[in-house]
């Protein structure tokens, strides 16, 4: 089998990635997948899956990209690598596929042979695109939000995914039907990006556990009414995991938080050039401050040690729905056991953010000294840190 890039009659066909018979020999032999290569062929394009190392290498075995060719499991050398599954921006595992039986599979193609495994994703490449569309249709049709919605799109991209596996359901498409369809949770806001249903925050952290605002605590930078609102209604959750609330109202501008609470830290010039009319709602890190903008209600996180601010998310709406969406990611890991796969996790919850907040996970610079770099997919990714764990 050859390496290099494809001829000009193995592309686009449609949009689609297609192969020659020629191209195929002799590793895939089995039939309906030669079909579906010569044929219908794989997506350029797509939110989950990648297939531009076919575009630009062709077929190649793993035992052609192994550091050591020699330690490699005799069932791993002649997978075929056709993509990559996709977080955002970036590709994660390689996809691999078995010319003979047609199955596909997921492994990190490491320098050291002997940590390679492979862990399965579908039973065919027609199974493969149809759990991807399924998963990516739900991401595209907002019809119905609420807990019921949640419910029934569970429930839908289960029975795909349970129709077309050939054994149990693979780990990646197993918290896709459980993750995915949390995005349902909140329709569009008045004012806001999201509506929250009624006392959402209150069933996931404890009623007793949600701090809510009455109007003397709010400073008078703070003249966004849709977050003085929420504030007063809805509230946030004193302890969001990841987030510590200031309790101590009256809330202060960023700038005199630094002026009351730690004179000398810092410098008027250090701070933000709007520090008094970023709120500070409390701290992310022991030395990162979560604020909201007083006039945009936009929320942000102000970073001491690099001394930069960088968006955290859209508004007060999405930020609730993030602290929820974590608190419920660790609820359903304990009964189903999520991070035994954990890049797939941590990419599924990032796929899940985007879906309700962009803002959050967009690495477009925005700000004055923003390096594009984001606070929650990259803690999702913390295995080290143990984020998603329950």
């Amino acid at each position: 089998m050859r390496g290099g890039a494809m001829s000009t009659t193995d592309t686009d066909v449609g949009g689609a990635i297609t192969l020659t018979d020629d191209e195929l020999d002799p590793y895939v032999t089995h039939a309906a997948t030669r079909r579906w290569l010569t044929g219908p062929g794989l997506p350029s394009d797509g939110a989950l899956l990648g297939f531009g190392t076919l575009r630009e290498h062709g077929l190649r075995r793993l035992v052609e990209l192994a550091g050591d060719a020699e330690k490699l499991a005799e069932e791993l050398r002649d997978q075929l690598v056709i993509g990559a599954l996709r977080n955002l921006d970036r590709d994660l595992e390689s996809i691999v596929l078995d010319g003979t039986t047609g199955e596909v599979s997921t492994t990190y193609v490491f320098r050291n042979p002997p940590l390679m495994d492979l862990s399965p994703l579908a039973p065919s490449l027609e199974a493969l695109l149809r759990f991807a569309a399924a998963t990516e249709d739900l991401t595209a049709s907002r019809g119905q939000f609420g807990p019921k919605a949640v419910a029934e799109a569970s429930d839908r991209l289960t029975a795909v995914f349970e129709s077309g596996a050939s054994d149990e359901v693979p780990a990646y498409w197993r918290m896709a039907a459980l993750i995915r369809p949390l995005a349902r949770i909140a329709g569009p806001g008045d004012g806001l990006v999201l509506d929250l249903p009624k006392r959402l925050l209150d069933e996931e952290f404890g009623a007793g556990e949600i701090m809510r605002f009455e109007d003397v605590d709010f400073p008078s930078a703070l003249t966004h009414e849709p977050t003085r609102r929420f504030l007063r209604e809805t509230g946030l959750p004193e302890d969001g995991l990841l987030f510590q609330l200031d309790t101590e109202v009256p809330l202060p501008a960023l700038s005199e938080y630094y002026a009351d609470e730690r004179p000398g830290d810092f410098s008027a010039d250090e701070l933000p050039a709007a520090a008094d009319r970023l709120i500070r709602l409390g701290h992310l890190l022991e030395d990162t401050s979560l604020v909201v903008h007083g006039t945009t209600g936009a929320v942000l996180a102000w970073s001491e040690p690099d001394l930069t601010l960088r968006p955290l998310n859209a508004d007060i709406s999405t930020l609730a729905f993030t602290l929820w969406l974590l608190h419920r990611e660790k609820a359903i890991d304990a009964a189903h056991d999520l991070t035994d796969s954990y890049e797939q996790l941590a990419a599924t919850m990032a796929q899940t953010l985007a879906t309700v907040d962009p803002v959050a996970c967009d690495p477009t610079p925005s700000l004055p000294g923003d390096d594009g770099w984001r606070y929650w997919p990259e803690i999702f990714e913390d295995q080290a840190g143990g984020t998603l764990y329950a």
